[in-house]
């Protein structure tokens, strides 16, 4: 079975090792965005202010993400799968469309964000959406030819990465001390500032049960989640923050060009868009498969790739609102992880994974959205803003989940007296 498949994997195929989930994970934020939100902090705050928004929010996001994925060993199906039991089919196809739509501007953000490198080394900025489009395309075309040629690509490239990445981190280290020397300018408050580094992390709760499923043990799986995602934000979003103070400016060839790295720097945002699009496209697909399961895995994955490299052409705007779309996704995604977490582990709801595909079921077509999860979800949301000023996330977290316990129980103990 492959990741972008929508079925069960029986127990005897859960044979994934932590260490690889921990590698799937890491491989996946050793990107560019990660990068970008260390940027998105500049000039708003002052080299210690944003080191401890790095350490607090990229570790609590990951907790959040890790907590959730016990689910994926416990039943064995994939994300969107595994939200029917507290969303039912209607909600679980909503938040499907949510990542579905999400992740045409993550496959676009992360081609703009190479393509301004490239450009710098090959055609000036004249040229940065035809770099963008084709960077679309090649990663695109990895991923329609299937897991053995994304698994090729990922050998060479992660390694890659990595030294890159060291390279990028030596830089850093060089950099002289008044670069780090200024205040913030406050522009951003700290509590929004910490919603910022949330949402980049919490972007990748959509897919806490899709590669933990294939590991059988749950507290490993979990262990191997936080520390893929904590460790690997821990390390590159101090470096965005680095290069954007240095280069005073959040565009990526510039914070690459201010350190000295060229054309490795390039290197590196090139081979960080295509790991990572790889498991935006596979995500998408598997959404897409969801709400239409007779759909053409590799018809569904080209049209994905397709949309996001055309949407890479709009290039400025996706960097200028890079904040506000991690606000975003965090004010939608949070209160997601607290149904979730208030469904599976708070009230420990028995799920029969077989029920979760009967489209005529308890969870089917036929059913509403559960009232809970629908008013948890809308209020987890209004909190997450209205909570702004004292920051959204954990006001949100906390909302949805109590909402959730308090409906979800009234709705049970209605249907016991029944």
């Amino acid at each position: 079975m492959q990741a972008a498949d929508l079925g069960i994997v029986p127990e005897g195929e859960r044979r994934q090792s932590p260490v690889d989930l921990f590698l799937i994970f890491a491989g996946a934020n050793i990107v560019a965005t990660t990068l970008q939100t260390g940027a998105a902090l500049v000039p708003a705050f002052s080299i210690r202010s944003a080191f401890v928004l790095v350490l607090v929010g990229s570790l609590g996001g990951a907790l959040l993400v890790a907590l959730l994925s016990p689910i994926g060993p416990r039943l064995g199906v994939p994300s969107v799968v595994a939200a029917r039991a507290a969303l039912g089919f209607r909600g679980a196809a909503t938040v499907a469309l949510l990542l579905f739509v999400s992740n045409f501007a993550w496959i676009a953000i992360n081609n703009v964000i190479a393509a301004s490198a490239c450009a710098r080394l090959l055609g000036g900025p004249a040229t940065e959406g035809a770099w963008a489009f084709g960077l679309g395309l090649l990663a695109t075309a990895i991923a329609a030819g299937g897991p053995r040629a994304v698994g090729l690509a990922d050998r060479i490239a992660v390694p890659l990465l990595v030294v890159v990445g060291l390279l990028l981190t030596v830089a850093c280290f060089r950099l002289p001390g008044d670069v780090f020397a200024a205040p913030g300018d406050g522009s951003l408050p700290w509590p929004r500032g910490l919603d910022v580094v949330v949402g980049y992390q919490v972007s990748w709760l959509l897919m806490f049960a899709d590669y933990s499923r294939y590991t059988a043990s749950a507290r490993k799986g979990a262990v191997a989640v936080f520390c893929g995602l904590g460790l690997t934000s821990l390390w590159f979003m101090p470096l965005g923050f680095a290069t954007a103070r240095a280069a005073r400016s959040s565009e990526p060839g510039a914070m690459l060009a201010a350190v000295g790295l060229g054309a490795s720097g390039a290197l590196l945002l090139t081979l960080a868009t295509l790991t990572t699009n790889f498991v935006n496209l596979y995500l998408s697909a598997l959404a897409w498969k969801s709400l239409v399961p007779h759909s053409s895995d590799r018809l569904s994955l080209w049209s994905i790739g397709l949309v996001g490299a055309a949407l890479s052409l709009f290039q400025r705007a996706w960097l200028d609102r890079y904040a506000d779309f991690m606000l975003v996704l965090g004010a939608l995604l949070v209160p997601v992880g607290g149904i979730l977490l208030s469904h599976f582990f708070l009230l420990s709801a028995p799920v029969d994974a077989e029920e979760l595909y009967d489209r005529h079921g308890r969870y089917g077509l036929g059913a509403a959205f559960p009232l809970a999860a629908a008013a948890a979800w809308g209020l987890g949301a209004a909190t997450f803003f209205a909570a702004g000023p004292i920051g959204g996330t954990v006001p949100s977290l906390v909302v949805s989940v109590a909402v959730h316990a308090l409906l979800a129980r009234r709705a049970a103990t209605a249907s016991a007296q029944r």
